[in-house]
């Protein structure tokens, strides 16, 4: 009898802890429901599916969104972009400054305007070099670099100067449309490189990038590219609200022609009423605090002028350059 007794006395106290441990567990849900339900609503954050194109071109050529795996491919690069939102800012800001200039060399040489977004893609339009060798807002290694006409030494690196190096980008561009034929594969050779494009294309039979079977980094290669395009096209589309005030205003300039050698850059700047960290930010490619100059040859740098020390006269200068410049095209 008495261990009868005990033993419904230790099933009772059994059940009260069981009862007691759901209970506790549904209240734990319940807070974590409140508290996901206040973030929500007080930050007004919400994480949607990011909205895909019904058609899409690359410089002009069609992209086959009929395809599942073209579609899911741009999806994945779309919504990464998408909401790599400190990244994609930066760029949008940078791009203000510097797309103008691509744009305008891109379109002198016959390249679609759609290529500068390569540079995005390679560089995210900053002055950098990966751990391969490639350097600067294309990203060429050394010895491709010099191929297409840009001097690289101790004291200079012209894949940081954006004018020669675009140049430099256009020669490729060129070379590579003359060997596919199509500005698509143009961009994945970019990334793949052309010697391992061809042995694919003669491998696999075709010259098409979306029927290629390629290593996963060149594959989602070209549709990054596509999902900046689209970003950048339709910004607010994609939730980027950025004002004029936002973007990173150009910096008015002048020439100075460095045409024999300069043993002390710090000096130079100071006699062009700057200091050394300006005259290096303004022009990237110079590599030393020297500069040899060869006979024959000649350097230009870019010296700021106006009021280039004051950043708010800057943007507001920038905003009623822009405005103009918009008029004057309608």
């Amino acid at each position: 009898m008495y261990i009868r007794n005990q033993i419904v006395h230790i099933a009772l106290l059994l059940g009260i802890g069981i009862a007691i441990i759901i209970l506790h567990l549904s209240m734990a849900d319940n807070r974590l429901e409140n508290i996901a339900s206040d973030f929500s609503e007080r930050t007004g954050f919400h994480s949607v599916a990011v909205p895909l194109p019904s058609q899409l071109e690359l410089a002009g050529e069609k992209v086959p969104l009929n395809l599942f795996y073209v579609r899911e491919s741009l999806d994945r690069e779309l919504t990464s972009n998408t909401y790599w939102h400190s990244n994609t800012i930066l760029m949008f800001k940078r791009s203000h400054r510097f797309f103008p200039i691509i744009e305008r060399i891109l379109k002198k040489n016959g390249i679609p305007e759609d290529m500068k977004y390569l540079a995005l893609v390679e560089s995210g339009l900053t002055v950098v070099t990966s751990s391969a060798g490639a350097g600067g807002y294309w990203q060429f290694i050394p010895e491709t670099a010099k191929t297409y006409g840009l001097e690289i030494n101790s004291w200079v690196d012209e894949r940081n100067h954006i004018e020669k190096s675009t140049e430099a980008a256009c020669k490729y561009l060129k070379k590579s449309y003359e060997e596919h034929g199509n500005w698509t594969m143009v961009a994945a050779s970019y990334n793949g490189g052309q010697g391992r494009m061809k042995r694919v294309v003669k491998h696999q039979g075709t010259n098409n990038f979306y029927e290629l079977f390629l290593n996963n980094e060149t594959s989602r290669y070209v549709y990054r590219l596509l999902a900046m395009k689209l970003i950048f096209e339709h910004p607010e589309k994609y939730g980027y609200k950025i004002r004029p005030e936002d973007m990173y205003p150009h910096i008015p300039t002048k020439k100075v022609e460095i045409t024999q050698s300069v043993s002390n850059l710090p000096q130079f700047a100071r006699d062009n009423g700057i200091n050394y960290r300006m005259l290096r930010e303004m022009n990237p490619w110079l590599s030393d605090s020297t500069i040899q100059v060869k006979d024959g040859k000649k350097y230009t740098v870019l010296i700021p002028t106006g009021r280039f020390n004051d950043y708010d006269q800057l943007i507001r200068d920038d905003i009623q350059n822009t405005a103009r410049a918009d008029s004057s095209k309608i």
